[in-house]
């Protein structure tokens, strides 16, 4: 399939770009921004379905399915770590087997199948519980299995399509541009810009327009418009077919970290011999190659031939390279970082569960007639991290390279560091917050809502927010900078799996107080009722972890050298410049 590229004008092809017949893509007629375009359409409608369902499903699971407030919290908490977790799935099938392509057009499928049983889930009468009799949720009828089991089919069939879908869309979406041409590069960084951009946009309308819809309309309404939504979107991306830009497989790198550990393991009992003996051939610049390290040296035993261990037809199982044990090494060096990032995303969780359940308990009016939907307040959340963007680049950066010397600005763990001390001062914002509201629903008992106004919450959503922006451009910055060149897949499914871990210890979390808490007829923190509840000593309970977990972080981040002071090679620090500058675009 690959060729020569042919450099006569017009019919100018790409060595290592096909269309989508196999035959070589012609510059002029392939890729570039009209392809771009439809790929970031197909993001967006990604973004404002996965959101709109997210951002406003507590509230459905609590006044529809009657389902208590930690279980409607670790629902929606289990349904974002899901789709986050199975990033690293839809990555391994996209880089092993079905291309880019195929896979966002697969699980855009998928994800449309989902919403759409979702949509019918909350249209169909016999698929929801009837409305409760009393005022109270004493009169209410829980939801029963067959009811939540369409619900959870609809929900994670969405969540499997949406890990699937965003594991891929980014990748594919900067293949259509070549970076071997200079002009071609520029408009790549753009494209990172520009789709953060309709993230952003997507969020925007799925925490305003979308939650509205559902709340004011009607759910059905909501989720149809969210089925219609990524359905348009992979009609969008399939029209743009024939102008793609197409990648040769170039397998996992998850199959490659398995190989090291399965053959280190396998010859566990041979001696370590002088770093100069172990297998490094050259393999004509398929990579870079890297030094020796003294560090995990039990993984160069991967890279000791022994005898009968053929140099021509090696089993890659049994004998690997030097250049890929030390890439392992290198992303196993990461781990203390990537598990000291996860208690963030725990964090963030309660802001589209226990903090929208705040919302709608209190006053929620604007003027005599206008009521702010209780998951529209994440607006303020989704605001503040698109001001600290901007407020990093234009202030804090240029104050930095003073202070610092530091051309880049704040190093990545620096930013995440600022990231995780917004975070936990939120907590105890939160914390506090939450103990007015409950002061003022004691003063006002029997009171249909707490006469207090919900804009009482944006301190804790705009540092979460605000936190979000330091903390997520600092982990894409350090996964992007310290994973080996061809692990950029691995860099991105590392970076996502704090997202869902972090959620899933939030689920964790809420799972434990709420058992311990309410036992033995002592009064739960996180009742049903939340005015009933202790929800702030969660609050100060997260903040006193999060605060343990940045110790943590301190101590790992001291003690990390970054990739290019350990190699001392010039041109990992060009490739540091231009990562940076590609982030510093977002």
């Amino acid at each position: 399939m690959a060729s020569l590229p042919v450099t006569d004008g017009e019919g100018k092809t790409l060595s290592d770009a096909w269309d989508f017949k196999g035959r070589p893509a012609v510059k002029s007629l392939t890729g570039g921004w009209t392809s771009a375009a439809m790929i970031l359409g197909v993001e967006l409608c990604e973004r404002l379905t996965t959101l709109g369902i997210a951002v406003n499903l507590v509230t459905y699971l609590t006044g529809t399915m009657h389902l208590g407030n930690a279980a409607s919290a670790n629902t929606v908490t289990n349904f974002l770590g899901t789709s986050f977790m199975l990033c690293l799935l839809g990555g391994f099938i996209a880089d092993t087997y079905l291309g880019r392509y195929l896979t966002v057009a697969f699980f855009a499928a998928v994800q449309a199948t989902g919403v759409t049983i979702l949509t019918i889930s909350t249209a169909v009468p016999g698929l929801k519980p009837p409305a409760c009799e009393l005022a109270s949720s004493a009169g209410c009828v829980r939801a029963n299995g067959l009811q939540m089991g369409v619900l959870y089919l609809g929900l994670y069939l969405t969540a499997l399509g949406t890990g699937g879908l965003k594991s891929s869309v980014s990748g594919f979406g900067s293949d259509q541009f070549d970076d071997g041409d200079m002009a071609e590069k520029k408009l790549m960084m753009r494209f990172f810009s520009w789709f953060f951009f309709f993230i952003s946009i997507g969020s925007l309308l799925a925490v305003t327009v979308m939650v509205y819809i559902q709340d004011n309309v009607g759910r059905r309404w909501g989720y149809g418009i969210c089925a219609v939504a990524i359905t348009f979107g992979l009609v969008v991306f399939l029209c743009g077919t024939r102008r793609y830009r197409f990648k040769r497989l170039v397998g996992s790198p998850l199959t490659q970290i398995a190989a090291v550990v399965v053959a280190a393991w396998h010859k566990r009992g041979a001696d370590l011999p002088d770093p100069s003996m172990l297998y490094d051939p050259d393999e004509d610049g398929k990579k870079q190659k890297l030094p020796h390290t003294m560090q995990f040296r039990f993984f160069d035993r991967a890279a000791i031939e022994l005898e009968g261990e053929s140099r021509v037809e090696q089993n890659k199982w049994r004998l690997l390279t030097l250049t890929d044990v030390e890439e392992v090494k290198q992303v196993v060096r990461m781990l203390p970082i990537w598990a000291t990032t996860i208690m963030f995303w725990s964090v963030h969780a309660q802001m589209t569960t226990f903090s929208v359940a705040q919302a709608n308990t209190m006053d929620r009016r604007i003027g005599p007639s206008f009521e702010i939907p209780a998951g529209s307040l994440t607006v303020f959340f989704v605001g503040s991290t698109l001001l600290a963007v901007p407020f990093y680049d234009h202030l804090m950066r240029p104050a930095a390279r003073r202070l610092t010397g530091n051309p880049h600005g704040l190093s990545p763990l620096r930013r995440i560091a600022i990231g995780l001390f917004l975070s936990i001062v939120a907590m105890f914002a939160a914390g506090f917050t939450e103990k007015k509201r409950l002061n003022v629903a004691w003063a006002n008992p029997g009171a249909p809502v707490v006469p207090l106004s919900v804009f009482w919450l944006i301190p804790q959503f705009f540092l979460v927010g605000a936190g979000e922006a330091f903390t997520y451009v600092g982990q894409l910055d350090f996964f992007l900078r310290e994973c080996p060149k061809g692990m950029k897949t691995m860099s991105t499914g590392l970076f996502l799996s704090t997202l869902s871990l972090g959620f899933f210890l939030s689920s964790v979390l809420v799972t434990v107080v709420h058992k311990v808490t309410g036992e033995s007829g002592r009064e739960g923190w996180l009742p049903d009722d939340l005015n009933q509840g202790k929800l702030y000593d969660f609050y100060w309970l997260v903040a006193v972890m999060s605060a343990i977990n940045m110790v943590l972080f301190v101590v790992v981040a001291r003690g990390y050298a970054y990739k290019e002071k350990r190699m001392g090679d010039g041109s990992v620090n060009g490739a540091v410049e231009m990562v940076e500058e590609e982030i510093m675009h977002l």
